[in-house]
């Protein structure tokens, strides 16, 4: 049996793995359209990579993908966060679970990873080809011919493909697969950061207020964690789980919008008012500035007072009832306009590819074409940071890798 994977990234190599391991006498061989291979995970988690997460729950596991989770789901039983921690390991790569439960190798360099893949395929003898895209794939009889980009290639014919190419940010990328008759979900940016060019609050950037709550006025969308202050507007797991959750509803809104920002993570406005209330009770002489509710960062709170156009220097007894109730509102609904997004560093994740409508999940199988099979981003499945975008890799490439 041959066996083709499209694709040299996280998915086709984890994929490639998985199928020499389940047939070992299969040929398999990788092709990667540029000269790089592994480049994602080179580059992710500022070039520690960020391999998984720590959660052991698989339906909290689900949670993390706002594409994909109920699939996954299913699916996570066969082949999850434990098994990816155990997979590395046994290979030699040690990893550490840190607080915020992100998974790095201990090294803390993707390198370790990239040099566990590349000893793994030499073990297996798969073949690499780089330089080598594909164009077009054909069924004929009970094979699959791939057509090269270049030319000078000759078509090549293969019991089962793979195709891992990752998330493609524009449509065309996937017109090639489209032709087989897959649907297509429009490709969509998602985990992204909010630009605030008109906002002067970006004067803060470096500040992170650990608990907030966040949401797009006029939609039902809303997240909560830490934030971010930047130079160009906000970031933070709590603005990318928002962006991510929104890819589609904020892409519809050109990106231009308001942000809702609860900088106390209190959804209730009298609990917020009886803590302002006890802060006048017991220091009523102390002025403004001194005194910052909820632990705020003092840069944050000055100009948060400056926005509600109370002084600094003013004592706390003297904010009268019109005072605290404009300090209630800065605090639990801050709002500011958004007007555009920038890529979260180096990592472009995008909602939206293969419908999953057009796979079958038990094999990762196209419902439409027998012996093609499907792995990773390239499929509309996506997650918020942390490691679930290469969790649901590693899970649906290793399934892939069954051939069933």
């Amino acid at each position: 049996m041959n066996v083709a994977i499209i694709g040299g990234g996280a998915a086709g190599f984890f994929g490639a793995i998985s199928v020499k391991e389940h047939f070992p006498n299969a040929e398999v061989v990788i092709f990667e359209k540029s000269q790089k291979l592994l480049s994602k995970v080179k580059i992710s988690g500022g070039g520690r990579c960020n391999v998984t997460n720590g959660c052991l729950s698989i339906s909290e596991l689900s949670r993390a993908y706002p594409r994909g989770g109920k699939k996954l789901k299913k699916v996570f039983s066969i082949f999850n966060t434990k098994h990816t921690m155990e997979w590395f390991e046994s290979r030699g790569v040690p990893l550490v679970i840190q607080d915020d439960q992100c998974v790095f190798p201990v090294s803390q360099d993707s390198q370790s990873i990239i040099d566990c893949f590349m000893r793994e395929v030499g073990k297996l003898n798969i073949n690499i080809e780089t330089g080598k895209g594909i164009k077009k794939i054909t069924p004929f009889e009970n094979q699959l011919v791939l057509e090269f980009i270049k030319e000078e290639h000759a078509p090549l014919s293969f019991d089962k493909v793979i195709v891992a190419t990752g998330g493609s940010p524009k449509r065309r990328g996937l017109e090639w697969l489209e032709e087989l008759n897959h649907e297509i979900e429009e490709p969509v940016p998602s985990l992204f950061t909010f630009n605030m060019p008109d906002e002067d609050i970006r004067e803060l950037m470096g500040i992170v207020v650990e608990k907030t709550l966040v949401s797009i006025q006029g939609t039902k969308l809303k997240s909560d964690g830490p934030l971010l202050i930047t130079h160009w507007g906000m970031s933070g797991p709590a603005i990318l789980k928002l962006s991510a959750f929104g890819a589609r509803t904020l892409s519809e809104m050109n990106y231009q919008f308001k942000v809702q920002v609860n900088w106390v993570n209190e959804g209730n406005q009298n609990e917020v008012l009886t803590e302002l209330n006890s802060i006048i009770s017991e220091n009523p002489k102390k002025i403004l500035a001194n005194v910052k509710p909820y632990g705020l960062p003092v840069r944050l709170w000055l100009k948060l007072l400056e926005k509600c156009g109370l002084p600094g220097t003013k004592k706390w007894e003297e904010i009268g009832k019109k005072g605290l109730n404009k300090l209630v509102t800065i605090l639990t609904n801050d709002v500011y306009d958004v007007r555009g997004k920038t890529t979260f560093k180096e990592e472009f994740v995008t909602c939206g590819g293969v419908s999953l409508k057009s796979i079958d999940f038990k094999t990762m199988q196209s419902n439409v074409v027998k012996n093609l099979y499907f792995a990773g981003e390239v499929m509309d499945i996506d997650a918020i940071t942390g490691g679930y975008n290469f969790q649901s890799a590693w899970t649906t490439a290793f399934i892939a890798g069954k051939l069933g």
